[in-house]
């Protein structure tokens, strides 16, 4: 096999291969004689085909499929011999596959990057800390009761955070639009399900009211047709109910496992359960600033095809929280590429750097750790024992586990190189979702 490489465009990749005809030649006749052994052939007995009728009949055809196989396995000895890490499939194309003359095809590829890994001690990050205090666990148990909470017609005036059942009609102009009616349809008041006014113009309204609400749809609304346009809208209130919440009692206690040990055991439980949950949403921010501050500092040219698979990755991600995972069969190639693009070159430029950083570092999952992860997992089930003993009889979930520590132990090696100052919050803050942090602190500007 000659084997020749051309570096092209940035991290492409060109190679040339020759196999010699004396090895195609022998693999091909090898597959014919192999053939002839089994072949039935009309006017021949089975077995007793001449080799030369088996190569006029099916040479051609033979020959592309050994070529194939030969383009194959050379490929991968030739990027072995040549030392070349190929990201993603290779583009191979025959440039001569003649009798008698050698095999010679080009095979077009991307390489992953060198990566030169940035000084982690630059980075500087804060570690959001927090304690659960009394107020917190009360505001907790009142969003524990809502969780339960059932619903009691009353015949009085609605007010915020009643539900309401209603019809109603839209109107834009005089006309009917799309969307704009319903019958019977429940709604919780101050919920902000409906346009600025709707649900505020229900309320002081009592069953059986018919009115009129003359309303704007919000100028940032998201269907251009709406947005800034006057509609009309005439409700009628079917019902009113009022929010009915469980008491606090030893049954309340029981339906959170707490079996025993009263309101004083279920306070330390509910403390329990919200600091393992600070611990868990500091941990994961305090992550998501380190890994974003590392992209920002390493400089690294990303295969594209790799960025291509990661997109098709997020596209399938998309699809299933829009509902295509529930056999709807959606097309992944409707969602544009453009809108996943950035995002995709960010995780793949992350998981090039950990890789990388797993390599210098040679860092391998410790067992101990992947062994906790397991049993933290199956502490959330009735038979812990039979969950850890399923993930230990099956090497590809206990797999996912292992990378999921590895990359943990990679976050604690750039946490520990890196500049992390502690900011004491309160528990809302270290629990509220990123975005809606970010939205806080933009309106606090």
């Amino acid at each position: 096999m000659q084997v020749s490489v051309e570096t092209m465009e940035g991290l492409e990749r060109k190679l040339t291969i020759a196999v010699p005809s004396e090895q195609v030649d022998t693999a091909v006749n090898s597959r014919l004689q192999e053939a002839a052994r089994t072949m039935n052939l009309k006017g021949f007995r089975k077995g007793k085909v001449p080799l030369k009728v088996v190569k006029s009949r099916f040479g051609p055809g033979v020959r592309q499929e050994v070529a194939g196989e030969l383009m194959s396995q050379n490929f991968y000895q030739a990027i072995s011999q040549e030392s070349l890490k190929p990201a993603g499939q290779p583009r191979i194309e025959p440039t001569s596959m003649e009798e008698g003359k050698d095999l010679e095809f080009t095979a077009i590829f991307e390489v992953y990057p060198e990566i030169s890994l940035p000084d982690f001690t630059s980075i500087e990050a804060d570690r959001l800390v927090a304690e659960v205090t009394a107020d917190d666990i009360d505001e907790m148990i009142e969003t524990l009761r809502k969780q339960r909470q059932s619903w009691e017609k009353v015949e009085r005036a609605a007010a915020t955070e009643d539900m309401v059942n209603i019809d109603f009609v839209g109107t834009k102009d005089g006309e009917e639009f799309e969307g704009g009616k319903a019958s019977g349809t429940s709604l919780v008041l101050g919920s902000e399900r409906m346009i600025p006014g709707f649900e505020s113009g229900i309320e002081g309204k009592s069953e059986g009211d018919a009115f009129t609400l003359e309303l704007k749809f919000p100028d940032d609304y998201h269907n251009e047709e709406f947005k800034g346009q006057d509609v009309t809208f005439e409700i009628t209130l079917n019902s009113v109910s009022e929010q009915k919440l469980p008491e606090i009692d030893e049954e309340f206690f029981k339906s959170f496992g707490v079996e025993e040990g009263g309101v004083e055991a279920f306070h330390e439980e509910v403390s329990k359960n919200m600091e393992r949950e600070i611990k868990t949403a500091s941990r994961s921010k305090l992550k998501n600033k380190l890994m974003d501050a590392v992209i920002d500092l390493v400089d690294v040219n990303v295969p594209a095809a790799l960025i291509t698979a990661e997109i098709e990755q997020l596209k399938q991600q998309a699809l299933q929280q829009m509902g295509g995972g529930g056999g709807q069969n959606l097309d992944p190639s409707m969602l544009p590429d453009e809108l996943f693009q950035e995002q995709a070159s960010r995780r793949v430029t992350l998981g090039l750097v950990l890789g990388e950083v797993m390599q210098a570092q040679e860092l391998k999952a410790d067992p101990a750790k992947v062994r906790e992860s397991v049993e933290e997992l199956a502490s959330t089930y009735e038979s812990p024992d039979d969950v850890i003993n399923w993930y230990y009889g099956n090497q590809e979930q206990l797999a996912t586990i292992e990378s999921a520590v590895l990359e943990d132990q990679v976050f604690d090696y750039i946490a520990e190189q890196a500049k992390v100052s502690d900011s004491s919050v309160s528990y809302q803050e270290v629990i509220q979702p990123e975005a809606k942090a970010e939205d806080a602190e933009e309106q606090k500007d």
